[in-house]
């Protein structure tokens, strides 16, 4: 099994930024992929970005393109999100995933909140 465990979330400013983590343990060599999600109140979860743990390839969702970088530590089992120029509708539930291919996720955190105060 894999667990993920995000931080990093909080309460910030709109302009501002904050970089989240999402540290990774158990069969991590199992992940090939790794995104992160968001969920604001009474939506649907959507895709952010992702990073393939061979290469360092990204993928970035048109939204947030340009304002955030996902990046990672194989060494550490951490893969990061840095979010800058934060708007009022990023505020959402941010959740780490995991997947052992490009387009599926079988592993989740729990979430950590991001709350952009206008």
């Amino acid at each position: 099994q894999v667990q993920l465990v995000e931080s990093g979330g909080g309460l910030v400013q709109a302009g501002g930024s904050l970089r989240l983590s999402c540290a990774a343990s158990g069969r991590t060599f199992r992940i090939y992929v790794m995104g992160w999600f968001r969920q604001a109140p009474g939506k649907e979860r959507e895709f952010v970005a992702a990073i393939r743990r061979s290469g360092g390839f990204t993928y970035y969702a048109d939204s947030v393109k340009g304002r955030v970088t996902i990046s990672g530590d194989n060494a550490k089992n951490t893969v990061y999100l840095q979010m800058n120029s934060l708007k009022p509708e990023d505020t959402a539930v941010y959740y780490c995933a995991g997947g052992v291919q490009v387009g599926t996720y079988e592993y989740w955190g729990q979430g950590t909140q991001v709350t952009v105060s206008s």
